[in-house]
């Protein structure tokens, strides 16, 4: 029974920072532009921000509802690595 403590505490952790990271679909909605309109920024997430906000016209519509309202993303640089 002690053993089972450590790992279901070691579980929870787990599944709490995998929600920190949010879905794939939430991760990836400008991934794809982001390779495509601004690849010589990665992985620094602020200059491929700029670079998707001088490419707002040509976004895919699911990166720019992401990006639109707020003129940020939910990229992180280690999604790059």
């Amino acid at each position: 029974m002690r053993k089972l403590i450590p790992y279901s505490l070691l579980l929870a952790l787990a599944a709490t920072s995998a929600s920190a990271q949010g879905t794939a679909q939430e991760r990836s909605d400008c991934m794809g532009d982001a390779m495509r309109f601004c690849s010589s920024d990665i992985p620094f997430v602020e200059e491929i921000e700029a670079c998707l906000e001088q490419n707002m016209a040509r976004l895919s519509p699911a990166c720019r509802r992401e990006f639109a309202p707020t003129r940020t993303t939910k990229l992180r640089e280690e999604y790059f690595q």
